[in-house]
């Protein structure tokens, strides 16, 4: 599987393949056809809850992984099932926000799809 990671502000290139935005809140400021999507995923985001006790901590990085994760097994296993498809297809890009580019839900979500995608 090819699964790169994009963030929602940089440019899109004719080789992202499809472009997902999994954040559960639009980027500021972006207008939609600025970032060419296929699809918004938004609630393949990790939940509120998490992503508030998180606060992009580096500190809590590793456990919001775990968490994150559990969310993903126990509540989102259509939507991990379709990025999967998709990843096997062809080039995958998963497109967000945040301003960390190594610690973030599309960092997690990428290691997640790649570790259980065999």
């Amino acid at each position: 599987m090819e699964i790169d990671l994009k963030r929602a502000y940089d440019l899109p290139a004719d080789d992202d393949g499809c472009r997902v935005l999994v954040d559960r809140v639009w980027p500021r400021g972006v207008k939609k056809e600025e970032l060419r999507l296929e699809e918004w995923m938004k609630e393949i985001a990790p939940s509120a809850a998490l992503r508030k006790w998180f606060g992009h901590d580096p500190e809590k990085w590793p456990e919001f992984v775990e968490r994150y994760f559990s969310e993903l097994e126990e509540q989102h296993g259509s939507e991990v099932k379709r990025l999967k498809e998709i990843a096997r297809k062809g080039r995958l890009t998963l497109v967000f926000g945040a301003r960390d580019r190594e610690r973030n839900n599309a960092v997690a979500l990428r290691d997640y799809l790649l570790k259980t995608g065999r």
